[in-house]
């Protein structure tokens, strides 16, 4: 860390509550009745990331492959039901299928990150293993949430078309595969564009926090760019996995939409 890097106090952290006064004044002179509503969130956030601050720093200082397993798997299935609350709609087994996507796709690129790219010592380092499974995390849950409501979706609003190609011989592929295509392409799409942009309307976080930390800048460069293109690739995955795991649920292997669980997808 460079010795040009400056350290926050809790006074300063305090001075930040200005700038977020900025947004209850626009809602009030608004009438937009957001006060009680920016009060709890920013509550929350500070309460939540000062927790996690704490929590973090104890378990830096422990050497236990155990403990940092243990959390990895907390966090992955808090991203798991996250994701299929953000959906409209629900059906039976739906949310260990969404846990399952989150668990393979984002540990196993999480691991082959630490492990593979950046060559960790020990892999369990939490350092490096808790923030980065964090990134890729958020982000899968992003994407299986889009894709897993869409297929929903698009399996509701097409179920006429999907059934009179099953009746015609269509296999469930045959017939369903298009939601499937749209599904996955609407999880991978908002990352694609966020690397469009990236480095040229946007710095992403990690890049940011590491130059205001007193990395070099070039440094900072190299890891966002393995860190994006994990998450690319976790999200894709969770994508794909979660997408196919609820056609298996939708579609039986003799070729015919499941009715029964689609009526028990209710709406939010």
């Amino acid at each position: 860390m460079s010795d040009d890097y400056l350290s926050l106090s809790y006074g300063q952290l305090g001075a930040s509550v200005l700038l977020i006064i900025i947004n209850v004044a626009l809602s009030v002179q608004l009438r937009l009745g957001l006060e009680r509503s920016l009060a709890i969130a920013s509550l929350r956030c500070v309460v939540q990331l000062l927790l996690v601050g704490y929590i973090l720093e104890w378990l830096f200082a422990l050497d236990n492959p155990w403990v940092v397993l243990a959390i990895a798997l907390l966090m992955a299935a808090i991203a798991g039901i996250s994701a299929v609350n953000r959906t409209s709609r629900r059906f039976a087994g739906i949310y260990w299928r969404s846990l399952l996507s989150v668990l393979v796709s984002a540990l196993l690129i999480t691991n082959l990150s630490v492990i593979g790219i950046i060559q960790v010592q020990p892999w369990y380092n939490p350092q490096y293993l808790i923030p980065l499974l964090g990134m890729i995390l958020g982000n899968t849950l992003n994407g299986i949430s889009l894709g897993l409501d869409r297929f929903m979706e698009g399996v509701v609003s097409n179920r006429n078309g999907i059934e009179t190609l099953l009746a015609l011989g269509a296999t469930r592929w045959e017939a369903s595969h298009k939601q499937i295509q749209t599904a996955v392409r609407t999880g991978m799409i908002p990352m694609i564009n966020s690397m469009m942009v990236m480095g040229v309307v946007s710095l992403p976080g990690m890049m940011t926090g590491q130059i205001l930390a007193g990395a070099s800048p070039l440094d900072a460069v190299r890891y966002q760019i393995v860190i994006i293109f994990a998450i690319a690739s976790a999200s894709a995955l969770g994508t794909l996995g979660v997408v196919i795991l609820a056609w298996l649920a939708l579609f039986s292997p003799s070729h015919q939409l499941l009715s029964d669980r689609l009526d028990q997808i209710t709406k939010k």
